[in-house]
């Protein structure tokens, strides 16, 4: 799920500020202590490699996040593909790989044990 800026609701606005919320965006029940993170991909740089031998040869680790720059392609498990511009919001559940269209910087909020583990793994992979 993601969603522009413009088109996430206006619930307050007064002059100096403007507050939009999209509520429901995501469920972080039970996931524990969440990091923040900062990821600076290149146009071309594929997660699919670096996911082979985790559950599904996808990431299963949730995220919310925001698009600073460039453009993105998540796919689900079942092959659903979303294009992911700048400054859009997102949220990938559980079960997907990453495609870089763009060169892009994201700030990301992921539980941390999960993605942590993830990272791990692809570190990993990056040592043949």
């Amino acid at each position: 799920m993601k969603i522009s800026k413009d088109d996430i609701e206006v619930k307050m606005e007064i002059p100096g500020a403007v507050i939009r919320q999209k509520t429901d965006f995501g469920d972080a029940t039970g996931l524990g202590k969440i990091s923040g993170e900062y990821f600076s991909l290149s146009a071309g740089v594929d997660t699919t490699p670096l996911f082979m031998g985790l559950e599904g040869n996808l990431c299963q680790c949730p995220h919310w996040g925001y698009l600073l720059s460039g453009q993105l392609t998540a796919t689900d498990a079942e092959g659903i593909e979303e294009i992911v511009d700048a400054k859009d919001m997102f949220y990938w559940p559980p079960g997907h790989n990453v495609k870089v269209n763009k060169d892009a910087e994201i700030v990301m909020f992921s539980p941390q044990h999960e993605h942590t583990k993830v990272i791990n793994h692809m570190i990993e992979m990056t040592k043949g």
